[in-house]
């Protein structure tokens, strides 16, 4: 019988393979937790910004059903997905976990608003502890204003919701600029597809692994190409000496 994988190394990325509870415990240790999708792991060798952050990560979740199949087919690994919307799911109906200091760094003025009345729906008052985050440059990602922010205000939970590709150098950088222990998690659309912002997922839809699908037949245009991109994962993972924890 084989031993079950808890941790894995591609490309120097660190990956956990485990339930919410195991991942929980490692998020809540502070530092930054990233959610890589395939299509986005297909561009590292590429994308030297997004590489860069991915590796300097505390770690990654499995969110990408694509990667953890081409895995076992390939590499004989095997590992279970486990989504950045479901740790999201997970983490907002956590009644363990104290809120009080939870901070979002959202895309625009309209998805604060619409994220905080969310929020406040299911019982969790954020406040003015969010962030309208402007239009970073890619190549050198400043922000002075939200790091005062942050140092005033200490949040011990921090959501990143902006773009991927973005979004990680974001968090990377906020991590470099912190004074205190902070988790930082890049969740992308992730709320949005609870806010209803983007079209929702059903949750057995994720768990089979095909959330992918859903965002195909609602937006065909942006998602398929997208999706079809990601094929060039599978020469990357055949190169890859993937080292394991067990």
């Amino acid at each position: 019988m084989k031993k079950e994988v808890k941790e894995l190394l591609f490309e120097k990325i660190r990956f956990i393979n485990g339930d919410y509870k195991i991942i929980k415990k490692e998020f809540s240790k502070g530092g930054l937790m990233v959610v890589p999708s395939g299509p986005g792991l297909n561009t590292i060798k590429k994308d030297k910004i997004y590489f860069n952050a991915l590796k300097k990560s505390k770690f990654a979740i499995l969110d990408s059903g694509y990667f953890c199949l081409l895995l076992r087919l390939i590499k004989k690994i095997n590992v279970k997905k486990f989504s950045g919307l479901k740790f999201l799911r997970c983490f907002l109906f956590d009644k363990t976990i104290n809120k009080n200091k939870l901070f979002l760094i959202n895309p625009s003025k309209e998805d604060s608003y619409i994220n905080k009345v969310y929020l406040k729906s299911i019982g969790i008052n954020i406040k003015d502890n969010y962030y309208n985050a402007p239009i970073y440059n890619i190549n050198n990602i400043k922000d002075n204003n939200l790091i005062k922010i942050l140092k005033k205000k200490k949040p011990n939970y921090i959501i990143i919701n902006v773009g991927g590709g973005i979004q990680e150098p974001l968090g990377q950088y906020i991590i470099t600029k912190l004074n205190f222990k902070s988790s930082i998690f890049c969740t992308g659309a992730a709320i949005a597809f609870l806010t209803g912002r983007q079209a929702r997922i059903p949750k057995w839809a994720d768990d089979f692994y095909i959330g992918w699908l859903f965002r195909c037949l609602i937006n065909p245009t942006i998602y398929i190409k997208r999706y079809c991109n990601a094929f060039g994962l599978i020469n990357l993972i055949i190169k890859s000496k993937i080292k394991i924890i067990r």
